[in-house]
């Protein structure tokens, strides 16, 4: 039988960046929790679940009522205080002229002067608390810290709120604008990353290319989020029960799409391969964790030889050993496909989508 015409691929070497993926968790750009600091029984909503809160819009209210009174007992005693001062201070004018005269002995000047002292200080001990219940009181409306949005309401109108086991974080409003993306590192991953950046600083990249190191976040649907982010924190610290490192990127949330809670994937970019040979990964087979690949000679026959595979680069194999530049290789009919195999090579151009995404 005459040879096969059967499609090749022809090898040629590009530069490549290096991507790793981790899973992480999204975080908005502020969480606040909104607490009820005082007891009582809640007693309104004001405003409506899931939707946008302003800065300093009223969220809940507590039953005011036993704090107004204790601001009144407060306001009691303070006044009380104030007229103990009065008298202590109208017996101590009059015992010091006569204390001049020896008319009066020394320890009674001295125990009006302490009098006099001691109601000064239950005078802003007075003071002091009634300040004390007067912020509690205002503690009975609780309003939204930032402007953002708004959760689930933890408490309905009605329920004691305020103290365990019953609601004290009522609910929490976020910023969305931007989201914190938290993720954790091995301690052989972050040197990589932490290299890849002092070298990139070193060869004087913009600040703004270098900074984000190639960040892309993937969400639950496999899509990938058009946003840039960069990395804008990293723990102190490796953990030394897991040996990780806690490391946070920060992206644009123009569209409020993405929201607190979410599980995504982080692709970080290590590095770049130079020079590097990728073959379609439908060129290669695969037996106990081996690769080979068919080679077309000069005399349009196959030979069979192992290759020594690295990363996978969408749909393509950085081939780390045992091809070059200008070679070609087999990428259809491997299953018919043996050693000395005469074909009619058909060089073919292979282009990934993945590839071309990413």
């Amino acid at each position: 039988m005459p040879p096969m015409e059967l499609q090749v691929y022809e090898i040629k070497t590009e530069s490549v960046p290096l991507y790793e993926e981790f899973v992480g968790q999204v975080y908005g750009e502020k969480d606040i929790p909104i607490r009820a600091r005082v007891e009582g029984f809640h007693q309104g909503i004001n405003f409506e679940e899931g939707q946008r809160v302003d800065n300093g819009q009223l969220l809940y209210s507590i039953d005011p009522e036993p704090f107004m009174e204790k601001v009144v007992a407060e306001t009691s005693k303070v006044s009380e205080a104030q007229t103990m001062l009065v008298q202590a201070e109208s017996d101590l004018r009059r015992i010091e002229p006569l204390a001049e005269m020896s008319a009066v002995s020394q320890q009674e000047l001295d125990m009006s002067v302490s009098k006099r002292d001691a109601a000064k200080s239950s005078l802003e001990a007075a003071k002091a608390n009634l300040n004390i219940a007067k912020i509690n009181l205002g503690y009975c409306k609780m309003y939204a810290p930032i402007e953002g949005i708004i959760g689930k309401t933890n408490a309905r109108e009605g329920e004691f709120v305020g103290k365990d086991p019953n609601p004290v974080i009522l609910n929490t409003v976020s910023q969305l604008r931007n989201i914190r993306f938290q993720f954790f590192l091995s301690e052989n991953d972050y040197l990589k990353i932490a290299r890849e950046y002092i070298a990139r600083t070193d060869q004087k990249i913009e600040r703004s290319d270098s900074a984000d190191i190639g960040l892309r976040l993937i969400l639950a649907d496999g899509q990938e989020f058009p946003e840039d982010g960069k990395i804008d924190f990293i723990d102190r610290n490796i953990d030394s029960s897991t040996g990780s490192i806690l490391v946070q990127a920060t992206f644009p949330n123009p569209d409020r799409l993405i929201r607190p809670g979410q599980f995504a994937r982080i692709r970080v970019r290590f590095s770049q391969a130079d020079n590097a040979i990728l073959i379609p990964q439908k060129c290669a087979l695969e037996l106990q964790g081996r690769y080979s690949v068919f080679v077309v000679n000069s005399e349009n026959k196959l030979e069979s030889r192992q290759v020594q595979v690295g990363e996978s680069i969408g749909e393509f194999y950085l081939v780390r050993e045992g091809l070059k530049a200008g070679e070609t290789i087999l990428m259809e009919g491997l299953q018919r496909a043996r050693q000395d195999l005469e074909i009619v090579p058909t060089v073919t151009e292979f282009q990934s989508k993945k590839l071309s995404q990413s």
